[in-house]
């Protein structure tokens, strides 16, 4: 039942884990509101084949390293959610779900959490909430005139359904390597990327990655994660590379009823566009508090919001701290921001 506490976290995937883990060390009255019927967050949704960058122990959350999975080098998403579910199991966190937070206002000297199921009183509130439920797809010429079937990276499960067709997959991340790799097995598939895709040696994979961000949320100098180039060459990528069809076009200009049209004027047909092109914070319920959250232009310090003192926002990019979108580095982000707000605490009349 709604009610009054310290601290209100909207969100119950790997972020909100990580902040409800120390939020209890700490000793401080809290609840976790997640939206999603089921704990797992944002890995629930991934395809089929999504695996981690690295084995288990490079991901952890804080407190409970994850368990290798038999017969896997690198965790697949199911083995996450696993994960994840054990976790809020062990430290009991206080989640409520489903519970979807419609905003969050400001009232005197608290925070109102509005909900489907009645409004909860906050002396502050992290947002947690990840950007999976906000896919973004640019809005290119002739986009709505596309007879075939349009999908965004959340819409995508396995490469089966689209065997024999003609395909074009957009972006220049691992998701698009990855999608592109898998559907360029039994489909036409052509890639589009707006600038060159960047690679990784074929020595990185996420425990380099670890130890670079490592490095960096430590202050040191030296190559970032980002410097590195864009795409892990997983196993998948290399062998597409090998077949030679890892190679991209340059963005087409628009698109027409039957498939898209290039720069210079010539068409191509093609039966599905997947939209690999990334996503935008899921900042709706925070729109009564910050006048920028539609562009994703939020201003922060640390992971303190600049407009709303009371308000932290964990897990969203680099923006809110090194590598806080990943596990690793979601626990780092939780453990400065719930020290400060237990220190808030203390200081307060």
């Amino acid at each position: 039942m709604p009610g009054s506490c310290d601290v209100v976290v909207v969100g119950g995937g790997q972020g909100g884990l990580a902040a409800g883990y120390y939020l209890r060390r700490a000793g401080l009255d809290h609840v976790i509101l997640d939206a999603q019927p089921q704990p797992g967050g944002a890995w629930r949704h991934g395809w089929e084949s999504l695996r981690l960058f690295s084995p288990a122990e490079y991901s952890p959350l804080p407190g409970w390293g994850m368990p290798r999975q038999a017969g896997e080098e690198f965790p697949t998403a199911g083995h996450v959610v696993d994960y994840l579910e054990a976790y809020e199991r062990r430290y009991d966190l206080p989640v409520h779900r489903p519970v979807r937070v419609r905003e969050v206002r400001r009232a005197g000297d608290r925070l109102a959490v509005q909900t489907g199921a009645g409004t909860w009183s906050a002396r502050y509130v992290i947002s947690a909430t990840g950007t999976w439920e906000r896919p973004y797809v640019p809005d290119l010429p002739g986009r709505e005139e596309f007879a075939g079937r349009q999908l965004h990276t959340v819409d995508y499960a396995s490469p089966e359904e689209f065997r024999g067709q003609r395909v074009l997959v957009v972006g220049g991340g691992n998701s698009a390597a990855q999608i592109l790799a898998e559907v360029s097995r039994i489909a036409e598939a052509t890639w589009v990327t707006l600038r060159p895709a960047r690679f990784m040696p074929d020595d990185v994979d996420g425990r380099v990655l670890f130890g670079v961000a490592t490095r960096k949320a430590a202050g040191g100098a030296g190559e970032s994660v980002s410097d590195l180039g864009d795409i892990v060459m997983v196993p998948g990528v290399r062998d597409a590379r090998d077949r030679g069809v890892l190679h991209s076009r340059s963005m087409f200009a628009g698109m027409t009823e039957r498939g898209v049209r290039w720069a210079d004027g010539a068409e191509q047909t093609c039966d599905v566009v997947i939209w690999c092109t990334g996503f935008r914070p899921n900042l709706t319920h925070l729109a009564p508090l910050l006048p920028g959250w539609r562009q994703g232009e939020v201003a922060v310090e640390g992971t303190r919001s600049v407009d709303e003192d009371r308000l932290y926002l964990l897990g969203y990019g680099d923006w809110t701290g090194a590598a806080s979108a990943t596990l690793v580095g979601a626990g780092r982000t939780a453990k400065a921001t719930v020290a400060d707000i237990a220190s808030r605490l203390r200081e307060a009349p």
